[in-house]
């Protein structure tokens, strides 16, 4: 039940000396405030680092050849090899627990610069041969047109899906590119879509300059043959791409007759390893967060605790008085401890309201912000569960806090309190 007189009591109490109080409750505010900013940059950082990862899918190896260091089967080391679209239907049939498994081949980037050209424009760009699923592992969004299809493998058919960065450099503003030709590397291509994409390095600018084939119609235009540059292979849902590398490799090696122990002439990224590297140093800031916050927390609420003992000192007089008269000592507890937790609450709160604030405040900068801004640094924020976990936080430590000035407050003999002057 609300008790007026008690509630002005309070407050006469905390505003008699309203400087030493305010100083006091900064330290609750700046602990709480501190503990809600550092989680907000903690998420803000991660969330700016998962978004480099784009839409791929993260349980996902990527996985090419290297030169083979021991020698086997009478076969010598420093040899070369090269994936076959073979390899593809072994480590499907032999490695279960597998989701996609995309063979890949490319011109551009790494293997050299290509010339692509329509009419009197030319342009450098990465060019893929692959099948339809790897829009499953990297996805893209499809702007017009539609993308590589199965139809499109088995007809072997010399179509192509562009970005925008290859729409602005070969075509002329406002001209649609579908059902227009281009040349790679002296090829006609038709362009049946286009997309839009983002980077997932960083570079959003080349991540719109990449066009992409039927694997089996680049096969054959470029003389790939059965030849296949790389593969990306992604897990099931309810597996662990880490898990299942050593059978894929393992695969691999049988089929080109490399010694089961040479770990250098398969090369691979392993994007879920790495995704949990980042997600567990994630885990590990939001536990040095907590543990900075609270410990700035704790020294406020030593300061309560001490400046609370500085009043029940003053007031020792006024206690004999009231324990004179009747009062009981879970009535002095009471008033002590309620003071002790109204101070804790109300500066941490204001610490909460002004962290929010600001927050909010960098999130409308974040949102201002060009669209093509690849930042590091993304929606900062904290879980409604943390400012319920704060709450309790402030009660408990309230409740410490005006625990020792309480007990010293009922302890004080009438008599002894009422000499005091």
């Amino acid at each position: 039940m609300f008790n007026r007189d008690r509630w002005d009591e309070i407050l006469q109490a905390l505003t008699a000396n309203w400087f030493r109080t305010v100083l006091t409750a900064f330290g609750v505010f700046w602990g709480i405030f501190i503990l809600v900013i550092l989680l907000a940059a903690g998420k803000g950082l991660e969330n700016g680092v998962k978004q480099g990862f784009g839409d791929i899918a993260t349980n996902t190896m990527f996985m090419w050849t290297q030169t083979v260091s021991k020698p086997y089967k009478g076969l010598p080391k420093g040899r070369r090899y090269n994936f076959k679209i073979s390899d593809v239907q072994s480590i499907r049939d032999q490695v279960p627990g597998l989701l996609y498994i995309s063979p890949r081949n490319q011109l551009g980037g790494f293997r050299g610069s290509n010339n692509v050209t329509r009419g009197l424009n030319t342009g450098a760009f990465n060019v893929y041969g692959d099948y339809p699923e790897i829009i499953k592992q990297d996805p893209i969004n499809i702007t017009s047109g539609r993308f590589v299809n199965y139809g499109d493998i088995e007809s072997k058919r010399k179509v192509a899906v562009i970005g925008g960065g290859v729409v602005k450099e070969l075509f002329t503003d406002g001209e649609d590119p579908i059902g227009e030709y281009i040349k790679i590397q002296g090829v006609n291509f038709m362009v049946i879509g286009t997309y839009s994409k983002k980077s997932n390095n960083g570079d959003g600018e080349e991540s719109q300059k990449e066009i992409y084939v039927p694997f089996t119609a680049f096969s054959q235009a470029f003389n790939y043959g059965e030849v296949v540059g790389w593969m990306a292979i992604t897990a099931n849902d309810d597996q662990s791409i880490t898990n299942l590398k050593g059978d894929v490799m393992d695969v691999v090696k049988t089929n080109h007759s490399i010694h089961p122990e040479d770990n250098r002439a398969v090369g691979n990224f392993d994007l879920y390893e790495e995704f949990k590297k980042i997600n567990g140093l994630f885990i590990a800031l939001q536990g040095v967060a907590y543990f900075v916050g609270t410990l700035i927390l704790l020294s406020g609420i030593i300061g309560i605790s001490n400046i609370m003992l500085i009043v029940v000192k003053e007031r020792t007089k006024e206690i004999g008085i009231r324990r004179a008269l009747g009062a009981s000592p879970w009535a002095i507890r009471g008033q002590i401890l309620l003071e002790s937790i109204f101070l804790t609450i109300i500066s941490g709160m204001a610490g909460i309201a002004v962290s929010t604030g600001i927050i909010f405040a960098i999130n409308k900068m974040l949102e201002g912000a060009p669209a093509d801004n690849d930042s590091m640094f993304a929606n900062p924020s904290v879980d409604l569960t943390v400012v319920f976990v704060a709450l309790f936080i402030l009660i408990t430590s309230g409740l410490l806090a005006g625990l020792i000035p309480a007990q010293v407050a009922i302890k004080t003999k009438p008599i002894d309190a009422l000499r005091t002057e």
